[in-house]
């Protein structure tokens, strides 16, 4: 099994949006296992206060975050990039197993190998509690929508 994720890095204005939006993409299937591939087998990551290292952690992490955040939907946005580097701006929204809706907002910043996989990912992210009927984010991003900046409130 080939082990390339393209787009590869040096980036362009086109791959890197390419590849923010493949990551959205496969983040909104919310499995744990596919989207655990993007990144290497010793990949780094700090998720809040939470650091983890390599593909096994990652699905782990993941297959919880799924379990408690329900009907979760992202929304990524690149933000900007240099070389093997992208940095991105994300929204999601979920709802907690009391029901409570939730909009969280972070920043991460992403290293890539030669190869496209992942090997650094660095989240910063905040929670503001919502009602259902402030939900925007329901499900994937229909690819008529894809582009436009995202609201800040």
């Amino acid at each position: 099994m080939s082990e390339d994720r393209p787009p590869c890095p040096p980036f362009t204005p086109e791959t890197a949006v390419r590849k923010v939006q493949a990551a959205e993409d496969a983040w909104n299937t919310r499995d744990p296992g596919r989207v655990a591939l993007a990144y290497t087998p010793d990949s780094v990551w700090r998720n809040r206060d939470v650091f983890l290292r390599g593909r096994e952690e990652i699905r782990e992490f993941l297959a919880a975050k799924w379990e408690r955040e329900l009907e979760y939907a992202l929304r990524k946005e690149l933000w900007a990039f240099d070389g093997n580097r992208i940095a991105v701006r994300f929204q999601y929204e979920c709802r907690d197993l009391a029901g409570q809706w939730w909009r969280s907002y972070g920043n991460e910043q992403w290293e890539f190998t030669e190869r496209g996989l992942m090997s650094r990912r660095e989240a910063s992210i905040n929670d503001v509690a919502i009602t259902e009927a402030e939900r925007r984010i329901t499900g994937p991003r229909p690819p008529g929508e894809r582009g436009p900046e995202l609201p800040l409130r």
